[in-house]
C-alpha cells in the first residue's frame, strides 16, 4: 500500500516518525499486467481480483477502471478477503467465461498464492500474478517488484539505524525494479504461446 495514504509516514522524503523502509510500486503495475494478459488472450473479458478489506480498495478499483478504459478493454472487478470468497470468485469467472485474471497485490492474497495457482489450473484460467513465487509454484506469468532488491535496500537501512541514524531522517525508498517471470510448462498446458518479444524481456523462464 501507499505508506502516506494509510498514514504510516508523513511523506516519503520526510517520514517524520519512527517508521521508514521500502515501498513497492506493485499497485501501479496493473495497467501493464492487463495489457500483457490481453496480448496473450485477446478474446474474452479480463477480470481483476482485489482485497476488499484494504483501506485502498476503492482507489485500486478506480485505478483499474481508468486503466481498462485507456487500454480499450472490458474488465470485471472482483473482491475476496477470505479463502471461501476466492473459491466463489473463480466459480463466477468460469460461469462468466472470463478470458483471464489479474491478481492484485496484498499480504492476504500473497499468503493464498497456492490456492490461486491451483484454482487457475483447475479451471484453465490464464492468470497474471504480481509475485514470482506464484509462477515458480506453477502459475502462468508474473510481473511485479523485485523483492530481493528491496530486501537489499532494507538491509542497508537496518545497518544505518543500528549505527544511530533516526528513521525519521531516512526517506522511504521506492523500489522500482520489476521482474517478469514466465512458466512455459503452464503455458503449454493452457494452450498459450508467448510471443518472442515477451520471452526476450523475461528475467526468468521456467521450462
Amino acid at each position: 500500500v501507499d505508506p502516506v495514504e494509510v498514514g504510516l509516514v508523513a511523506s516519503l522524503n520526510r517520514p517524520g516518525g519512527n517508521i521508514t523502509g521500502v515501498t513497492f510500486l506493485i499497485n501501479t503495475l496493473g495497467p501493464k499486467e492487463m495489457e500483457m494478459l490481453h496480448d496473450l488472450q485477446p478474446h474474452g473479458a479480463i477480470a481483476v481480483l482485489l482485497n476488499s478489506d484494504l483501506a485502498t480498495a476503492a482507489s485500486q478499483s478506480n485505478d483499474v477502471q481508468v486503466a481498462a478504459r485507456n487500454l480499450g478493454l472490458q474488465v470485471g472487478i472482483f473482491h475476496a478477503s477470505t479463502e471461501h470468497e476466492i473459491d466463489m470468485v473463480f466459480a463466477s469467472l468460469v460461469k462468466a467465461g472470463t478470458g483471464g485474471l489479474v491478481i492484485g497485490a496484498n499480504a492476504f492474497i500473497f499468503s493464498r498464492r497456492d490456492q490461486f495457482v491451483g484454482l487457475a489450473a483447475r479451471y484453465s484460467i490464464p492468470t497474471v500474478y504480481p509475485w514470482r513465487e506464484a509462477v515458480v509454484g506453477g502459475g502462468l506469468v508474473s510481473y511485479g517488484a523485485n523483492v530481493t532488491d528491496a530486501y537489499r535496500v532494507a538491509g542497508t537501512y537496518t545497518g544505518r539505524v543500528l549505527k544511530g541514524e533516526k528513521a525519521a531522517d531516512l526517506p522511504v525508498q521506492q523500489s522500482s525494479n520489476t521482474e517478469l517471470v514466465i512458466n512455459l510448462k503452464t503455458a503449454k498446458t493452457l494452450g498459450i504461446t508467448f510471443p518472442q518479444s515477451l520471452l526476450g524481456r523475461a528475467d526468468e523462464v521456467i521450462e
